[in-house]
């Protein structure tokens, strides 16, 4: 997974077994803020987590990606995506080359 500091894409990634597609934000949003992929072992899911930024100052558990729950499910098992291991099928996953540009 590539970090650009410059701009804020939303990037589309596909599984090339099962055709899973998730979206992953690199980059930093307009309140500084940046989203990681969690992987959910759980449900089975890639769910996207706010971190930093503005929302940070206000409210501390946003600092980091420790202590957070799948946005799905609510599972507390959740762990930062690999970038390339489908979470449905365990094939691997490759960017679409779909992006756009997010704030």
């Amino acid at each position: 997974m590539r970090i650009s500091m410059d701009m804020a894409w939303k990037l589309k990634y596909r599984c090339n077994v099962c055709g899973y597609e998730a979206e992953v934000y690199e980059g930093r949003g307009l309140f500084r803020q940046h989203i990681t992929p969690m992987l959910c072992p759980d449900c089975h899911t890639i769910q996207n987590i706010v971190v930093g930024g503005i929302i940070a100052d206000v409210a501390p558990s946003y600092r980091s990606e420790v202590g957070r729950l799948c946005l799905q499910c609510g599972s507390d098992n959740i762990r930062i995506w690999d970038g390339k291991t489908c979470p449905k099928c365990q094939g691997e996953m490759e960017e679409t080359g779909d992006k756009e540009f997010w704030t």
